[in-house]
């Protein structure tokens, strides 16, 4: 008899449930009869007319494309089953084709850094060269993530990267192949002349790299360093949570960072928790520091736990939000811009350094690092 009337129940449920779904479709439709039309039309037209055939799985994935599109936005879009598998390679630590990281400034495709040691670095590839024609396929003609998909690819097979760089007249083109890249995003050393200063470099963000930063800082402090040189230059970012775990380990309690929504909700991100590291610190910071390395920084910086060297920021001040689809695919949609603990917004703009310093053509000639000598020289100063 129980069984009976849970049976009964559960009919009903369902029921109303396909109810409420069928009339939700037809108020839809009849909302938007017109646009529902025409998207019929297009698909019928697709599948029956062209020369070339395409299948309904190709239709529905352009279609799908087609409304991220539609935001106009270069960082957010969808992704096949194998850019987005890509992606998590990427956030995991390792990825694979040239080993540059790139963004799009002024609707520009941007070289943000060459990956030290990748095909692009040992070719000679720099930050800000505007990356004009993939395969001799010019950049201005594709979408963001056409281009980075064009770039990757098997290890082994070639591609061709032709680069407009301030200061040259001609395009300058670099015949590369591609290798499966591992990333090493930390690493961490006592300065040879300098036994009191130790040095950490943060390559970009992956999502265990908060882990990897605290583990170094251990092995930093069991070797008596009485002050350090944060570097997250030519930094690209990366992973969110991972860089607010690591600016934990430096910024006192209070505000980390701020995010602002797409209805103006400001909300605290992230909170310091009271960790410190309690000695002087220097961070590193150049116009190749974009996205999390900014969190990081922009906290530093206005909590006033250690000194900016170097050259401005890249200015990426929004979060992008990762979301997995049914079949393998997945999306990647702006969801919101993030302020610093003062509630400054570096979208566009970047974070100025406390002490600006830039390489000459000398220094870079003489393979002198300027900006790490200025920071050892900060370093000592307060040591004193």
């Amino acid at each position: 008899m129980k069984g009976s009337k849970l049976f009964k129940r559960l009919i009903s449920v369902i029921t109303v449930f396909c109810f409420l779904v069928t009339a939700g479709v037809g108020i839809f439709c009849v909302a938007y009869s017109h646009e529902v039309s025409r998207f019929l039309q297009v698909g019928f037209l697709l599948k029956t007319q062209p020369l070339h055939n395409l299948t309904m799985k190709q239709i529905m994935e352009g279609a799908a494309q087609g409304m991220v599109e539609t935001l106009e936005d270069p960082y957010s879009m969808y992704m096949s089953n194998e850019k987005y598998q890509s992606l998590q390679s990427y956030i995991q630590g390792s990825i694979g084709g040239i080993g540059v990281y790139i963004d799009v400034k002024e609707d520009k495709l941007v070289v943000v850094s060459p990956i030290e040691g990748t095909p692009a670095y040992k070719a000679g590839i720099q930050s800000e060269d505007i990356i004009m024609k993939i395969d001799d396929v010019l950049t201005s003609k594709i979408q963001y993530n056409e281009a980075v998909a064009m770039m990757r690819g098997e290890p082994g097979t070639p591609v061709k990267i032709s680069v407009m760089r301030d200061g040259e007249k001609e395009l300058l083109e670099f015949n590369l192949t591609r290798e499966e890249i591992e990333v090493s995003t930390v690493a961490s050393a006592v300065l040879p002349d300098n036994k009191d200063i130790g040095y950490m470099r943060i390559n970009h963000f992956a999502s265990n790299t908060d882990e990897a930063v605290v583990e170094e800082l251990n092995k930093l402090r069991q070797q008596n360093i009485k002050a350090l040189i944060l570097d997250v230059r030519n930094n690209p970012g990366g992973d969110l949570n991972s860089a607010v775990n690591i600016a934990k380990q430096f910024i006192p309690s209070g505000p980390l960072v701020y995010t602002v929504n797409r209805t103006g909700k400001l909300v605290t991100y992230a909170m310091g928790e009271g960790l410190q590291l309690n000695m002087p610190l220097a961070v590193l910071i150049d116009g190749g520091s974009a996205s999390a390395s900014e969190v990081l920084s922009g906290a530093i910086k206005d909590t006033k736990t250690g000194i900016l060297i170097g050259e401005k920021s890249f200015g990426k001040g929004i979060v992008q939000g990762v979301y997995p689809l049914t079949g393998g695919e997945g999306m990647t949609l702006t969801t919101a811009k993030y302020l610093t603990p003062n509630k400054i917004d570096i979208h566009e703009k970047g974070i100025e350094p406390d002490i600006h310093v830039e390489f000459t053509d000398q220094n870079i000639k003489d393979q002198e690092d300027v900006q790490l000598n200025k920071a050892v020289e900060v370093l000592q100063e307060q040591l004193q």
